[in-house]
């Protein structure tokens, strides 16, 4: 089973086979509290896991995650990075894989699930990055791998832009305020299968965060 964690809106986890079976998900909207709920959201939907498929009445066997797929973005720089800091804490105590996926891939295959008929043609992903700006990823379709095919890496506009932006590159837009740790751990899941490499390591923040470090000690008089 895989562990899906997103922190770039809100905070959602869960606990997915590699089917794709949902065995546990949890969320908190909440923009401001990552740090707050994550450990909390965790640890329920572990135990919530070990009792099968979400809607089962039965008891399951024991959870065995095999790998932790990590969002990574477009978000904040401190929201996103609990949630990466988070995956591979965990990942690391128990000796699992940490899978990178970018967030806007998960939120483009519940789309394309949902209904793939409502999406024929290339569309954008378009989140809130704050600062009166959007984040957006373009993308058309499914491969055959069954993931979204991205057409290009996230980029950010203004927010009195974007329609334009949307407009030049002749997509439709989606917009979309949480990401389901659910569809992230399936994209994962389908890339393990596959032998595909959906994102590196770096978060992707967009932009620089507010707090920068000095360029050089002050100067002390004497």
């Amino acid at each position: 089973m895989i562990l899906g964690v997103d922190t770039s809106l809100g905070t959602a986890v869960a606990v997915v086979e590699a089917d794709g079976v949902v065995r546990a998900e949890a969320t908190s909207a909440d923009a401001l509290a990552h740090a707050e709920v994550i450990g909390m959201l965790l640890e329920g939907v572990l135990a919530d896991a070990a009792h099968g498929p979400i809607g089962a009445t039965t008891f399951s066997d024991a959870v065995e995650i095999t790998h932790v797929a990590a969002g990574m973005g477009p978000g904040p720089f401190t929201g996103l990075r609990v949630g990466i800091a988070a995956a591979r804490a965990f990942a690391l105590g128990r000796g699992l894989p940490v899978i990178p996926v970018p967030s806007h891939d998960a939120a483009a295959l519940a789309m394309l699930l949902a209904d793939p008929h409502s999406v024929p043609g290339p569309f954008a992903v378009v989140t809130d990055a704050r600062r009166r700006e959007y984040a957006y990823t373009v993308y058309d379709g499914v491969d055959d791998d069954g993931l979204p095919v991205r057409r290009a890496p996230a980029a950010l506009a203004p927010r009195d832009a974007i329609d334009d932006v949307l407009a030049d590159l002749g997509v439709q837009r989606r917009d979309v305020s949480s990401i389901s740790a659910a569809m992230l751990a399936l994209a994962a899941a389908r890339a393990v299968a596959s032998g595909r490499v959906l994102a590196d390591g770096e978060p992707l923040y967009l932009r620089a965060p507010d707090v920068t470090l000095p360029a050089g000690p002050k100067k002390v008089g004497t």
